[in-house]
């Protein structure tokens, strides 16, 4: 039995510590340890809330920001439900600059929390993210005693994972860690963790999981459809960053990665998680006797009208329901029977 934890002495307080959960059946291999680290157990529901406390709280200790402050930022919808979380504790005015390939539920999120919502709808130079930070700017300009907390560049992004994500991590498997499986976009995640483990002497590989369609690492832009995983520019955290393996997942492996998940291991998990735990299986033959973890970044809950939509996916990835199911290996309801029988 585990040890019961202290109470949390506010909601900001209880961000971290998330699950460590072993995944005995989503890999075809038995003799592979894999953890994943369940991060939709922060309060906020994903990764992005420890960046988001670290962030503001750095920026109030350094005196840069207090009560009367605005802050605005650009977030495809995790980052930005954690900003609206801490800008909500802190009382801080929140305004969160989106594009359409936000989540209508992570919006809703949003604005439940408080935050004031900001949408571009057409991308600069081909590029949504562009767009988003040139309007960040113009808002900057535009509105009194304003912030940005800038996800994109600012150090405590990094820091709140190597502090805190990998830490975790590290004490609950003794430091006895192989892989690491990280998905990017600022890399914050990934770097930090690399960071970290290479603090501490580990010999862990990470492996960044990045999307086809991302210029991240030398990448050719091209279309994207699930966000928090990718990017359109190089931002400055990820300039000059390198890692010890660099993967890169379609939209449909991140589908195929959620619904193996759910069918297996009865777990619910995100788009980005799912690109993760695909790229896992991609490499498992090199693997064995191996202890990977797999960070997940945040739960399938927020996800459930696309990818977990047969149709959303049949029109957007061209992937009808009959296939996704072969290509995450989940049988139908004859054989479910005949193997229950």
């Amino acid at each position: 039995m585990n040890p019961v934890a202290e109470p949390a002495k506010n909601v900001l307080d209880a961000i971290g510590n998330t699950p460590l959960i072993q995944l005995g059946r989503y890999l075809d291999i038995a003799n592979i340890k894999l953890f994943a680290k369940l991060e939709s157990g922060n309060p906020g529901g994903s990764a992005k809330d420890r960046p988001a406390h670290e962030m503001i709280r750095q920026a109030i200790e350094r005196g840069e920001i207090n009560a009367n402050t605005t802050i605005i930022e650009s977030s495809s919808g995790n980052m930005g439900i954690g900003l609206a979380q801490a800008c909500r504790y802190y009382g801080m005015r929140f305004i969160c600059v989106v594009d359409p390939r936000a989540q209508t539920q992570n919006i809703a999120i949003m604005k439940a929390l408080g935050a004031e919502i900001d949408r571009v709808d057409q991308p600069l130079e081909g590029d949504f993210l562009s767009a988003r930070l040139a309007r960040v700017c113009y808002l900057l300009e535009t509105t009194a005693d304003s912030y940005w907390p800038n996800q994109y560049s600012n150090p405590a992004n990094p820091f709140s994972h190597c502090n805190g994500t990998i830490r975790e991590i590290d004490q609950a498997l003794g430091g006895k860690l192989d892989y690491l499986f990280v998905a990017t976009s600022s890399t914050g995640a990934a770097q930090g963790c690399r960071n970290y483990l290479r603090s501490m002497n580990r010999a862990t590989q990470v492996v960044a999981v990045d999307s086809e369609g991302s210029v991240l690492f030398g990448g050719t832009a091209g279309p994207r459809q699930i966000p928090g995983l990718g990017a359109g520019r190089v931002p400055p955290l990820a300039r000059n960053q390198t890692f010890d393996h660099i993967a890169r997942v379609r939209d449909l492996d991140c589908v195929v990665g959620c619904r193996r998940t759910a069918d297996r291991e009865a777990m619910l998990v995100g788009g980005s998680a799912g690109g993760v735990l695909e790229t896992v299986r991609r490499m498992q033959h090199q693997l064995e006797h191996k202890t990977c973890v797999a960070i997940l970044h945040d739960s399938g809950t927020r996800y459930l009208e696309t990818i977990f939509n047969d149709d959303w996916v049949a029109n957007e990835l061209g992937c009808d329901s009959e296939n996704l199911r072969r290509l995450a290996g989940i049988p139908n309801v004859t054989e479910k029977k005949a193997v229950m029988s």
